[in-house]
């Protein structure tokens, strides 16, 4: 679904169409439920946090100017500023797991995301890592954002942005040799996070 018809769906559920919101809902659910569940590492918590993402964005449509920022990079802010506010309440914002692995809580959903994003390695390499180089993370590499939609995000300029990338990159590099018994050349240049999992 590209920006026009967004623009034209957002358009219709001011005038009073709002079940045409689920249109919105439909492109998005996924990929905000995995951004929570990566910022969050539990289903139930990342659940409950995208849906209070959607409703929040229902609500606050008409604040959204398409001028500012692209739809996408808006609806990235909210869920950003949801899951922080949400990992704030939990008191864990220093050592906030990056996946979950209880197995009393793996149902079939878990087990697929975990079997396709899950690795020891990176888990004990992400945890070392404060929330905002993990979300920074997140966003370049799994979610595959620009600096400036980033920058947008995060309220952050993409030179500085840029500079942070790379010293977050290098020090999970070297999180993720010593979880893998490397030493940090033997490894390689890539953040590790893509090459890993991605």
């Amino acid at each position: 679904m590209n920006d026009t018809e967004i623009n034209q769906i957002i358009a219709d559920v001011l005038d009073g169409e709002i079940e045409k919101f689920e249109q919105i809902m439909k492109v998005y659910q996924k990929p905000i439920f995995l951004y929570c569940y990566h910022m969050l590492g539990k289903y139930d918590e990342a659940e409950d946090n995208a849906q209070e993402v959607f409703l929040k964005t229902f609500r606050n449509l008409r604040k959204y100017t398409q001028y500012e920022m692209g739809f996408s990079a808006w609806l990235y802010k909210i869920a950003y500023h949801q899951c922080i506010d949400f990992i704030r309440k939990r008191k864990l914002v220093k050592y906030l797991p990056f996946f979950y692995r209880d197995d009393k809580d793996n149902n079939d959903v878990d087990m697929h995301i975990e079997a396709n994003y899950f690795d020891e390695s990176v888990h004990q390499a992400m945890t070392k890592l404060s929330a905002e180089e993990r979300n920074l993370l997140i966003l370049r590499c799994i979610e595959d954002k620009s600096y400036q939609e980033i920058g947008l995000i995060l309220g952050k300029n993409t030179a500085s942005l840029r500079k942070k990338y790379e010293r977050t990159s290098a020090k999970f590099r070297k999180y993720y040799a010593q979880a893998k018994g490397l030493g940090v050349y033997e490894y390689g240049e890539g953040s590790g996070l893509e090459k890993t999992v991605w």
